[in-house]
């Protein structure tokens, strides 16, 4: 099992405890986030790190925008949705999710390896 995130934001308590209580159950969670992680003091990275999951920052580009997961190569969830508390509670945002998608799950997972190939480990 495999669960590959990138995302700009990635702060929502709920969705890091849930990857936080996947990496606990064997499943391989990696992230990839924005190099506002770096300079941000509670990033999604520093709380990632309590749950021994590890985080590239993807600093080549201006901005890494992506908002994305890729489960068990099957499965895709992206949109405009960033994986924050304010954008559930305060934003008008969208998120799609693709289930039984392997070929797609495919593509992003592709470009996550190639994204991940030019970032810098965080932990």
């Amino acid at each position: 099992m495999q669960i590959l995130v990138q995302a700009y934001g990635l702060t929502r308590p709920a969705i890091i405890t849930a990857l936080g209580r996947a990496k606990a159950r064997g499943v391989d969670v990696e992230v990839i986030l924005d190099k506002i992680n770096k300079s941000v003091r509670y990033s999604g990275a520093n709380h990632l790190k309590n749950h021994n999951i590890p985080a590239w920052i993807d600093d080549s580009v201006a901005i890494a925008h992506n908002k994305v997961m890729v489960i068990d190569n099957d499965s895709v969830i992206s949109g405009s949705f960033y994986f924050t508390r304010s954008a559930q509670q305060k934003k008008a945002e969208n998120v799609l999710i693709i289930s039984d998608a392997p070929a797609l799950a495919r593509l992003y997972a592709r470009n996550r390896t190639w994204r991940k190939s030019v970032s810098h480990g965080d932990n």
